[in-house]
């Protein structure tokens, strides 16, 4: 490959990170075991140019090998698009293999013109195993053509190339993971011991084609889990400026603890923030319930944010129209996208919420977050959890993920490490009040629930010695995040 395709190998390597078309987690794998790492390259199909870029430079490695072929195949579904743009640029005709024949029409289950004895060159996007390859390959094959390689966009290294080539297809990867893993290292975007987890669970899992271990006694340990990795290690996998910037914060200022403020003076409000204002990561409003709101307290407010290091949170769970999301963030008496640096939204109106902030983010956009309502703390609300899966879908899919700083939840949601888990609801004791609040103590969210974030609101308002109760809060959630990832907390 020449020097200026390796730097465009490089350059699209970095963009599918920033895209998220491959991302860092806890991921259960077709083949049955959990992985810290997933591609999903479906989404490139939602940027144009990454195709583009994708399809030269597989052509370009496809003359590198001097291959013979008479069709190219794309593997159902994610490489067909991959192999639509090849086939054009190669000018070779196309054939499509249907996972299953049809029961009406022609019935084929290969579709397209082709002779028997013809060669056909495989088009997969990821490898892990090699099975979704070799069913292609079988299907074809039945068919009279012949098959001998593949070209794969990323091979995990995980023994796809071995599993083919015993059954007599060579493989030929555009990327490995390991080199994907190099380029991100070497540019900033993950951090050593990342690379090292990864490595180290490739070396571990080898996988024969029907998904069983070649080393029976292999013990998968993904030290990528979201609950087990801390703060500081979670800031370089996140998509957003403000998700690094408050990991960092949380991190520095040993508190993952969130102040309900829902009082109704701006007086109050102030007090509240001087006295607990070193204890916290965020200080969560409620805009419109304050009856004496103005501008001159925000600038307070702000003041007292930057003096004690935490932020703002404007909890307005915006749920309508892209159009009227944006004109109620910028706009108004409020005027919320000129000083809240985090806004919750409930993800009802799809991706157009998001579209919507982001749109009056402005210049602002690296110092602005929201997160996605995902579950409430209500008993009986009507949030069902395919509601849960389609917002989760929302907050790492898509062109805006950029903005999502978490989600808001009750339960361990989260499988992406570079998003942070926010959940109302903490007090000291559990139980509950006469409107339906659901509480739950900062173990029990922080260790059992998944939360990085715990949100206390009368538990510390209402207390006498609200700095007191501040402290106590802090030192709860922090000592239970501490426990969770093992870490000291002194």
């Amino acid at each position: 490959m020449t020097a200026t395709n390796e730097t465009k190998l490089k350059a699209l390597a970095i963009k599918l990170f920033e895209i998220n078309a491959f991302k860092f987690g806890d991921f259960k794998m077709k083949v049955g075991i959990n992985s810290p790492v997933y591609f999903d390259l479906r989404v490139i199909v939602s940027y144009p140019d990454v195709m583009d870029t994708l399809a030269d430079l597989i052509q370009e490695f496809m003359k590198t090998k001097k291959l013979n072929y008479n069709h190219v195949c794309g593997v159902p579904y994610t490489a067909l698009p991959i192999a639509t743009l090849i086939s054009v640029k190669d000018n070779t005709p196309m054939l499509i293999r249907r996972k299953e024949a049809k029961d009406y029409g022609t019935k084929k289950l290969i579709e397209g013109k082709f002779a028997a004895n013809e060669t056909c060159l495989i088009i997969e996007d990821v490898v892990t195993s090699g099975s979704s390859i070799m069913d292609t390959v079988k299907d074809l094959r039945s068919e009279g053509l012949n098959v001998t390689d593949s070209i794969v966009v990323v091979d995990r290294e995980q023994g796809g190339a071995l599993n083919t080539e015993n059954n007599g297809v060579k493989m030929h990867s555009l990327f490995t993971l390991s080199y994907l893993l190099k380029v991100l290292l070497d540019a900033g975007k993950v951090e050593k011991s990342t690379v090292e987890a990864v490595s180290k669970y490739i070396e571990t899992c080898q996988i024969r084609v029907d998904g069983t271990f070649m080393n029976e006694n292999a013990k998968v340990v993904n030290k990528l889990a979201r609950t087990s990795m801390t703060f500081d290690s979670r800031a370089d996998l996140a998509k957003s400026d403000l998700s690094k910037n408050l990991f960092k914060l949380m991190s520095i200022k040993k508190s993952n603890l969130c102040v309900a403020a829902d009082l109704t003076k701006c007086d109050e409000i102030l007090n509240l923030a001087k006295l607990i204002g070193s204890h916290i990561c965020i200080l969560k409003l409620h805009a419109d319930i304050i009856e004496d709101f103005n501008q001159d307290f925000i600038a307070s407010l702000k003041s007292i944010s930057k003096m004690h290091n935490f932020l703002i949170m404007e909890d307005r769970k915006f749920a309508d129209i892209g159009n009227t999301v944006a004109l109620q963030y910028s706009g108004g008496v409020f005027r919320i996208s000129e000083w809240a640096d985090l806004v919750t939204a409930h993800s009802l109106p799809g991706q157009n919420v998001l579209k919507g902030l982001k749109s009056r983010m402005g210049d602002q956009l690296k110092n602005r977050g929201v997160f996605l309502l995902a579950e409430l703390s209500s008993a009986g609300n009507l949030i069902t959890p395919n509601y849960t899966t389609a917002t989760m879908k929302i907050a790492t899919e898509g062109c805006d993920i950029d903005v999502v700083t978490g989600v808001v939840s009750q339960n361990n949601v989260l499988d992406n490490p570079g998003l942070i888990q926010l959940t109302p609801g903490v007090k000291l004791e559990q139980g509950g009040d006469e409107l339906g609040q659901q509480y739950n103590t900062p173990l029990h969210v922080v260790k059992e629930k998944g939360a990085d974030i715990g949100v206390v609101g009368r538990g510390i308002y209402e207390a006498k010695n609200m700095a007191v109760a501040a402290e106590n809060y802090r030192n709860a959630l922090w000592s239970a995040y501490c426990e969770r990832v093992g870490l000291n907390s002194d």
